[in-house]
């Protein structure tokens, strides 16, 4: 078959079920402005970032400029986007990279949203408008080595000193926090968990870069050392009660991973297509071979699958109806799909795939994180097994 008849033959590998014909035309402007922008000024870059380690910070005003930190929030110079408009946003974020999606998330949905949501007027006025334009980072502190799936577990301390507050303890996995202008810290109190706003300006915070990751490697990941750090009492988040104000947080961060995984699973995909019908073995592109095809076919049902997915959940979201364990059951599924079309297009590409001149190995590496940030596959599980049996299964 000539290559002008199969291309007439083939569908639109990107949007294999036409999910794009249910967006409306600013969710479809917001796509295309952001695929438009990832593909022309960041994956250019994303490779030797990968390769370094690294993550520039500049990158946060650009993100700015284009009105995608803190989309989703209304106010204080953020956009008010609809739920699908940020998930739109994260899917074709992290078809560059995960860690292009993740200074999003973080920015937006934790650091933002816990100053959005349970802030003071004079916090949000402050901080808000500054990071939506990316001139401020912010981080959150919330998880320590020894209190990942566990925060209750968490052993960082807040006591009053006068009408001060002072902080001690460490937090750890922590993305952006070394570049960051702000924390957002989660410590135990005596009446229970708080949170607090800490400029990493303040004596007694410092904040250490975690070397050596494998994974995630064109994104910032820190330790937080808090060592007799001394804020003043208008650092308190005023309507953070208890562990459920984090977890909150957590939750509107985990929404844009069901669109961003699927977002690393079509860049294999196509990577993986792209090559197949490029190149030949015995005479023939490898995409002609039955074997072949069947992993391009697995792999577009598990795009097309996820991208349902999420689309289904940020309708709910949009309409106020969306339950923390339908987030759950969307992470957990999205994110199993996409590390399994990323190692099923590895092995089309062969050799090639493990290169740096293909995203399929850096997606495939960065998903390993995904899996575990923001809930473990085994939580959403027993969050998901919760649910369906109504006994919860945690202890």
């Amino acid at each position: 078959m000539a290559t002008a008849e199969r291309a007439r033959n083939r569908v639109d590998t990107r949007d294999f079920l036409s999910v794009d014909g249910q967006l409306n035309d600013e969710e479809l402007m917001i796509r295309d402005n952001v695929r438009t922008f990832v593909s022309a000024e960041l994956l250019p870059r994303v490779p030797e970032w990968y390769e370094l380690g690294t993550l520039d910070p500049a990158v946060a005003r650009e993100l700015g400029k284009l009105g995608l930190l803190g989309m989703h929030l209304t106010g204080y110079g953020c956009a008010g986007s609809s739920a699908v408009a940020y998930g739109v946003t994260c899917l074709e974020l992290e078809a560059g990279d995960s860690g292009l999606r993740s200074l999003v998330s973080v920015q937006g949905s934790l650091a933002m949203f816990a100053i959005w949501r349970y802030g003071s007027d004079e916090q949000k006025n402050e901080w808000l408008p500054r990071m939506a334009r990316g001139e401020a980072i912010g981080c959150f502190g919330l998880t320590e080595s020894d209190a990942g799936s566990d925060p209750a577990a968490m052993r960082t301390v807040a006591r009053r000193d006068g009408s001060d507050w002072v902080l001690d303890g460490t937090k750890m996995w922590i993305t952006n926090g070394s570049i960051a202008e702000v924390a957002i810290v989660w410590a135990r109190a005596n009446e229970g968990v708080h949170g607090f706003v800490v400029p990493t300006d303040t004596p007694g915070f410092s904040a250490n870069e975690v070397k050596g990751k494998l994974s995630l490697r064109a994104s910032v990941t820190s330790e937080l050392v808090l060592d007799g750090c001394r804020l003043p009492a208008d650092a308190l988040l005023p309507q953070a009660q208890g562990l459920g104000a984090p977890l909150s947080c957590l939750n509107e961060a985990r929404y844009g991973i069901v669109w961003g995984a699927i977002g690393a699973a079509r860049s294999c995909f196509e990577s993986a297509l792209e090559y197949s019908l490029g190149r030949e073995a015995f005479d023939k592109p490898i995409a002609a071979y039955q074997l072949t095809q069947a992993k391009l076919a697995q792999m577009v049902v598990e795009v097309s699958r996820g991208h349902l997915l999420a689309l289904q959940l940020g309708r709910l979201k949009d309409a106020g109806q969306i339950r923390p364990e339908q987030v759950s059951l969307g992470k957990l599924a999205n994110v199993n799909a996409a590390l399994g079309v990323a190692r099923e297009a590895r092995t089309v590409l062969g050799a090639n795939g493990i290169t740096l001149e293909y995203p399929v190995m850096r997606h495939a590496n960065n998903l390993e994180s995904v899996l575990t940030y923001e809930g473990t596959a085994e939580i959403h599980k027993l969050v998901v097994g919760n649910a369906v049996t109504g006994i919860a299964a945690f202890r």
